[in-house]
């Protein structure tokens, strides 16, 4: 049987794996079991450059929150934010904007838990415990309602998360119920598993049937595909790119660009 850490909510199957507590792996996080590191070793055979991917999907979002400062938004929306490691939305947010204000999203207790002890003391962050499959519960949760002025533009953050939504759940209706709470001049952040650019797909297959393992299987989309979840948005240049590609602090490294092709990004900015 496995041991029970004294961090772990009460009512959590520990021998489920959580895409959460994975990817927290793969940071090199320390809230995560058993069960979500052998899932986590599982896919890292399939494809050893995951650790990098999962990095690249974190400057991605750093990059975009810089980009959003920039464009004088300080209002962060970041749904599926997982477990908090360093260099988060606030951190980043707050770091070049005092007084920046960000709710995370995110349906795993662990989470959930841990993001309230993180962000403990920060009276502009804050953790909400909702489903991106249920977007009216984000907007409508008391934690969205207390820090967020949706009449004043919102950066919303996807960053790694729609690749878990099937095409049944209707992603893109999901995230047209979001983009119609937004004020004009807000911006939608996506990033998002792809093999239309990658060398092999056998590892990315690899990486599939790991996820399977949880409630929540990754899936794959090509930009076209992507395309349809930024209606009623403009493009930012440089568009739907790779992962290296969105608008890059400097040039990506060739080492590394055969696994960081498995992912695209895209920014839109609503009018």
């Amino acid at each position: 049987m496995t041991d029970r850490p004294s961090w772990a909510p009460p009512g959590i199957d520990i021998n489920v794996p959580s895409v959460s507590r994975i990817y927290d792996y793969f940071l090199g996080g320390s809230h995560n079991f058993e069960a979500d590191r052998e899932a986590a070793r599982i896919a890292l055979r399939a494809l050893p450059g995951i650790p990098k991917i999962g990095q690249a999907n974190r400057a991605v979002m750093r990059r975009a929150v810089g980009y959003a400062v920039e464009r004088g938004i300080t209002q962060f929306l970041d749904i599926g934010s997982g477990i908090p490691t360093f260099g988060n939305v606030h951190e980043v947010a707050q770091a070049v904007s005092p007084g920046a204000r960000v709710v995370y999203v995110d349906n795993d207790p662990v989470a959930v838990e841990h993001s309230r002890a993180v962000l403990q003391g920060n009276d502009d962050a804050t953790i909400a415990a909702a489903d991106l499959r249920d977007p009216r519960s984000i907007l409508e949760n008391p934690e969205t309602l207390r820090l967020l002025d949706f009449d004043r533009p919102v950066a919303l953050m996807l960053v790694a998360v729609v690749h878990f939504l099937p095409d049944e759940d209707g992603p893109a209706e999901i995230i047209a119920t979001l983009r119609d709470a937004l004020a004009p001049g807000s911006l939608l952040v996506i990033t998002h598993a792809s093999l239309e650019n990658s060398p092999t797909q056998e590892g990315q297959r690899g990486v599939q049937q790991a996820y399977r393992r949880t409630a929540t299987p990754l899936l794959m989309r090509t930009t076209a595909e992507l395309e349809p979840f930024f209606a009623g948005f403009e493009l930012v240049e440089p568009g739907i790119v790779p992962l290296p590609y969105w608008r890059p602090d400097s040039p990506p490294d060739e080492e590394d660009e055969a696994a960081l092709l498995y992912g695209l990004a895209g920014v839109g900015l609503k009018p």
